[in-house]
């Protein structure tokens, strides 16, 4: 009896570990503000993406992330990257994955990152977002890379020429 009452003990002490452990690592790999995939559970996920049909990687940067916290505060700020997660979650639903990289970076794959879809995420990034009873402004920069356009496509390269891209439609270069 005392052998069996120890061993039932152990097994829930063992499955209570193991429960803990596993929420551990499900929400180490969420972002908790956004909710979002954070950057090692986004590119796990995302490597299997990349040699499908159509596939591209795309890098958003919030412009001016600094002085929209700054003029509106940190509250605001925040409403701003879980606004932008929810919509860059939203447009790749169906066809892709979206992840926060960190700050105001985020980052998705999609297999269909036609030209038209491009221009929808772009207007839909640059909408602003209300907050208080306010309308507080928000802009993104956008940079793809199509996995096709590589010479091999891994997904360091993807994101490097993702990031490439970015920044070049911010209007600067970025240093090597």
């Amino acid at each position: 009896m005392y052998s069996y009452a120890f061993t039932a003990l152990a097994f829930s002490g063992w499955l209570l570990h193991s429960g803990w452990l596993t929420h551990r690592l499900r929400t180490a790999r969420r972002d908790p503000l956004t909710g979002l995939h954070t950057r090692s559970g986004w590119s796990a996920r995302a490597e299997r993406l990349l040699n499908q049909p159509g596939a591209a990687v795309l890098l958003v940067d919030l412009d001016h992330f600094k002085q929209l916290n700054d003029t509106y505060g940190h509250p605001a700020g925040d409403a701003a990257l879980t606004a932008t997660a929810q919509r860059l979650a939203a447009w790749c639903h169906r066809t892709g994955l979206a992840g926060r990289i960190g700050g105001d970076e985020f980052t998705a794959i999609t297999t269909d990152a036609t030209a038209g879809r491009l221009d929808d995420l772009a207007r839909l990034l640059n909408r602003p977002v209300p907050h208080n009873g306010a309308l507080i402004p928000v802009t993104a920069s956008i940079g793809t890379s199509h996995a096709a356009e590589l010479p091999v496509p891994t997904l360091s390269d993807a994101l490097s020429a993702a990031d490439q891209a970015m920044y070049a439609a911010k209007g600067h270069t970025r240093r090597p």
